[in-house]
């Protein structure tokens, strides 16, 4: 195992730059540990069919859970400007204060040279932090096991580069084979006719 520091800066979601990493640079790994304050943080208690999100001066106690190019399962711990502590699966939509640093540890022996030759997922979803209707996107789409690549959208140049191939001004805008299909509508109307298992 070899530790990976990663420095988030403010405005990060911290889901989607864990996301990107791990696809990115092809890891398998785990988070050893975090520290850094949020402004808002999205997550999924159990038995509830929505995320609680809270806003404010929050500070995060633990992130804990494993990463691979395909997912990541990841849990947060954090406290609030009462102390009042909470925690759930992490979704997107949690986004950084100040600052965080992540540690993470990479299993080296799980990460063959042949992994970044890999076939690229059909599905593509370019993703604005906070968004909603992003977050509900990329819920089904972890639900369906399908895969995809997240494209987040953090600055006018990544934004003018996905509006000049979808012609869109909202998100998320999900590509198939490098088509844009539309919005979160349009997605789950692919699910309702069964066409999303394809892409698996």
């Amino acid at each position: 195992m070899r530790p990976l520091p990663l420095k988030l800066a403010p405005g990060s979601d911290l889901r989607l730059s864990l996301e990107d990493l791990a696809r990115r640079e092809g890891i398998h790994g785990f988070v050893l540990g975090v520290v850094g304050n949020l402004t808002r943080a999205a997550f999924q208690c159990p038995g509830q069919s929505e995320p609680t999100v809270l806003e404010g001066d929050l500070e995060v106690i633990t992130l804990n859970g494993t990463l691979s190019p395909d997912s990541v399962h990841l849990h947060l711990s954090l406290s609030d400007g009462a102390c009042q502590v909470w925690g759930g699966h992490l979704e997107p939509g949690t986004i950084v204060q100040k600052g965080a640093d992540v540690l993470v540890g990479v299993l080296e022996q799980n990460k063959p040279a042949a992994a970044t030759t890999a076939t690229a997922p059909r599905l593509e979803i370019a993703v604005l932090p906070g968004c909603p209707w992003c977050s509900r996107a990329l819920r089904l789409l972890r639900t369906l096991d399908v895969h995809h690549t997240v494209i987040t959208v953090n600055d006018d140049s990544t934004f003018k580069s996905v509006q000049s191939r979808s012609g869109m001004g909202t998100f998320p805008q999900v590509f198939v084979d490098g088509t844009v299909i539309g919005g979160y509508d349009d997605l789950t109307t692919l699910h309702a006719a069964g066409e999303l298992e394809a892409l698996r």
